[in-house]
């Protein structure tokens, strides 16, 4: 697993699950992607550090993070579409 973005208190971790035989092949076989959110003593959200993607595949996961977490807070009536700018740019040029 590798944390894909971090934002202000939370944080997406993209997993990749490999299978590898007995003759020491790898396949990727699944994937999944969780958020989590960092809290104190008090079960308070406070702040993660910022994360910086370097390769290819990071810069990629790094901004389907927030396409992802727009679309997730317009699903549960938290964000109104318009202001999702990142996940509009998908269907409007």
């Amino acid at each position: 697993g590798k944390v894909s973005r971090a934002f202000k208190s939370s944080m997406e971790v993209f997993i990749d699950v490999w299978y590898e035989n007995r003759k020491g092949k790898k396949t990727k076989c699944n994937e999944a992607i969780y958020t989590f959110v960092a809290v104190n003593k008090k079960q308070q959200p406070v702040a993660v550090p910022k994360l910086k993607p370097e390769s290819n595949e990071e810069k990629n996961r790094f901004e389907g993070a927030l396409r992802r977490k727009q679309l997730s807070l317009i699903l549960a009536g938290k964000m109104n579409p318009n202001e999702a700018t990142e996940l509009k740019s998908l269907f409007i040029k």
